[in-house]
Parts: structure tokens; sequence; C-alpha cells
């Protein structure tokens, strides 16, 4: 289905030729008119699956519609984030979607100094994505006026969740107009999602993009029985091997990927870990180095790795499986992407067998087994 069957603008629809975006995703194809009729909507969609699209057309598309009621700009629209990687990277979105239209948009979220985005928002904004702390710090400053605001969208509800930010979405939900339209984006529907719903979506109607906790069928995903003494080694032998070039691994703590770059660093892979205590412009520089090639391998945490957006990446290694099966779904989404092949290699040691039983036992697949000789 292509874009020139939605009902929006000319000039979003021009935008996305040049842009490429000639078909639109499952998620477009069921979400956009749902939100275009002006119904809240509750949708279930992973990372990957063109979800920024499905919630930003709209939105770009109803706020460059209507007539302006105030000689400044007022925010009309907030797109709730877990993190500053995903916050920045619906922030560029939404920008190269609305190039052609009269209308700003503004990312703000902590570990960057806030003079700036308070100079930027007293300028005037007519989208705002954030993260829920940064949000509220701005609201308390009374640099932020909400009672414009008509849209609401809160992605990757499942992650803020996890994250703890249940109490902050519900105070920001308080400093936001009765009336307006809300949209709830989820990798999954578990019972905490639908319970939010009830809180945060008014008669929603509910679509799902891909099978609940599915993988895709293009992503070869391989197991290896190691010691956990050897994961770094077996992990650069590997990648030696088979000459990857860009590699994603996840790592469960931030003193783990530090001590991973350096252990991949003496076998002369250069490699950058990103996590939370890296400063924004570090881990945006490290993003940016891994896309452009200038490093083989970016080791992540699962929070940081949120939102990252990287196209065609190869293979993602779980150097230690995550502590839910969800999340082992969620990391090796990033891989075989828009039709593209990909591989899910996951290294596990003794003492994550039982990890390993309950995402085989999710995603209903016994994975393969290989070994290497020496480890």
């Amino acid at each position: 289905m292509t874009f020139d069957a939605f009902n929006i603008s000319q000039a979003l629809k021009t935008q996305l030729k040049h842009l490429n975006h000639l078909q639109s995703t499952e998620i477009q194809k069921r979400a956009i008119p749902i939100i275009l009729s002006g119904k809240d909507i509750l949708a279930a969609a992973q990372t990957g699956t063109g979800k920024t699209a499905a919630f930003g057309l709209p939105i770009l598309d109803k706020i460059s519609k209507a007539k302006r009621e105030h000689n400044r700009r007022v925010i009309q629209a907030i797109v709730l984030a877990p993190t500053r990687e995903l916050a920045e990277q619906i922030n560029q979105n939404l920008r190269d979607y609305g190039k052609n239209l009269d209308l700003i948009t503004l990312a703000i979220y902590g570990g960057v100094k806030i003079p700036p985005q308070i100079l930027q928002l007293k300028r005037g904004v007519d989208i705002l994505i954030a993260t829920p702390g940064r949000l509220i710090d701005l609201y308390k400053q009374r640099v932020v006026d909400l009672s414009n605001c008509h849209y609401l969208v809160l992605d990757e509800a499942d992650r803020m969740l996890d994250m703890g930010f249940i109490h902050d979405m519900r105070r920001i939900l308080s400093y936001l107009p009765r009336k307006r339209q809300t949209m709830l984006f989820s990798a999954t529907f578990s019972e905490e999602i639908r319970s939010l719903a009830k809180e945060f979506v008014y008669k929603a109607v509910e679509v799902s993009a891909t099978p609940q906790n599915s993988t895709a069928t293009l992503i070869k995903q391989t197991v290896y029985p190691v010691n956990q003494k050897q994961k770094a080694a077996l992990l650069a032998k590997l990648i030696h091997q088979d000459k990857m070039q860009q590699v994603l691994v996840f790592t469960r703590t931030k003193h783990g990927a530090n001590r991973l770059v350096g252990q991949l660093e003496n076998e002369h892979i250069i490699s950058a870990a990103i996590h939370g205590n890296k400063s924004q412009s570090a881990r945006l520089k490290a993003l940016s180095d891994f896309k452009e090639g200038k490093i083989r391998v970016l080791v992540a945490t699962d929070i940081a790795a949120r939102g990252l957006d990287i196209q065609q990446l190869p293979v993602v290694f779980n150097f230690e499986l995550p502590q839910s099966p969800e999340d082992y779904v969620h990391r090796i989404g990033r891989t075989g992407r828009a039709g593209a092949a990909g591989r899910a290699i996951s290294l596990v040691c003794f003492e994550e067998y039982g990890k390993l039983l309950a995402i085989e036992k999710l995603i209903k697949k016994v994975l393969p087994r290989k070994s290497i000789e020496g480890f």
C-alpha cells in the first residue's frame, strides 16, 4: 500500500517519495487511518516496524492543516519516549517527514544542559518530544505550557514501565487537557500495558502489527554454549573469522560493556560502548562512528540501545542473555529489518541455561547450538 492511499497532505507525500519511503509498513497501514479519524489507539509494534511514521505522519498532517489560533507557536503534541536516543531519533524523523511544513519540533531530555532547551521552548514549538523526567523539570520551571496540547503519544510504553516512569507518566497526564487524542505504542500487550491503557486512553482502537513476541523469520539465530570466562575470546574469534564489520553486542551491565570494549581492543577490534554513564555527546559520537564504519563493534546495554536507528545491521550478539525473554525479542529485532537477512548470535554459559529455555518457550522455537573447538 503506497502513501498516496492515505488522506494526508501532498507536501507530506512528496517528502516521503523524496526520502524513498514508497510502501507503508503493516503498522502504518493499520494505524494511520485510525489516528487521522481522531480516535485513541493502543498499538503493538516493535522497533523497526515504522511506528514513528505511523503516529508522526497523522500528527504532522493534523497540526499543519489546523488554523493557528495563536499568533505564536504553542505545543500541540507531546511524544513521550523512555530514552534520550529514542527522543532524538523521533525528533529527526519528524523533521525529515515535515521538511516542507511550517512546523517546529524539539527533543528535550536529561544529560545535557537545560538553558538551550529553555531558549528554544521560549521561541515556540509545535511538537515536543521528551523523556518524562526532563519534561517535568521544565514544566515546574514554567517554561512548558501544555494547555493547548491536543495529541499525546506514549512511545515504547512497555519500556517506560520497566524503567519506573509510571508515576512521572501519571503526573504528565495531569498537566494535559482532558480533551485530547492519545496514542499508546508498545512492543507487547502485557497485563501491565493493558492496565496502563485503562488510565491513559479512551475507547481506544487496538491494532497489532506483528504476532506477539515473534522473531523475524529472516533472522538466523544461533547459540554458542561457552564458559563465561571465554566469552570475550570467542566473540573476537567469531568477528575475525567471519570478517564482521558492523556488530552490535548486548551486555547486561555498564561495567561489563566497558570491560568488553577493552578486551576487544586488545584483539585489534575497534569498539565503543554506549550506556547511561556516558555523556550524550559521547553516545552520539559512538553511534555516528559506528554507522560510518569507523568502529566495528558497538557494545550496548538494553536501555541505551532503545531508539538506536541503524539500517542494514547484519549481526547482533547477546554477550549475556537479558533478564526477561521479551527483551531477547527486542534485541534481535535490530537485525533482519525491512526485508534484509540478519544474524543473532547468543553466547550462553551454564548459569544462563534457564534464561535460554525461557526464551525458547516464548518464541516457540528450539535454537540451534554450535560449538567451536577450544571453547
